[in-house]
């Protein structure tokens, strides 16, 4: 079963727009959107439960087929702050240079998402 979307597709899309059209500007809900739609769409994009994505303080979605984690610290997790996830869901930035240059915290054997970045 697909995750629920809390995010409406248009206000998702909206937002996206605007942090691409002025990411430096960006109100912070706007921003928030941006970031919990796109995870949304990840999750969509790369079902299951193996890895959590992390991008405080806006959201985290669990995604990517695999082993199923229930309870405790997750095995596999990816972190970055807002701009460094919206750069990768956008292809701005590739996942191997963000990695190269320490912009996200990547653990776990399944903590790779080069395959479902970009989004769009």
């Amino acid at each position: 079963m697909p995750p629920r979307r809390r995010v409406p597709v248009d206000q998702g899309e909206q937002a996206v727009a605007a942090w691409r059209a002025d990411p430096d500007t960006l109100p912070r809900a706007q921003l928030a959107t941006a970031v919990r739609y796109t995870l949304e769409e990840l999750a969509a994009r790369a079902p299951g439960r193996s890895v959590e994505v992390r991008v405080p303080p806006h959201g985290a979605v669990q995604a990517v087929e695999g082993p199923r984690h229930s309870r405790g610290t997750p095995s596999n997790v990816v972190e970055t702050d807002a701009a460094t996830w919206l750069s990768l869901a956008t292809g701005e930035l590739r996942w191997v240079d963000a990695v190269a240059q320490g912009r996200v915290r990547a653990s776990g054997g399944r903590a790779d998402l080069d395959a479902w970045l970009p989004l769009g």
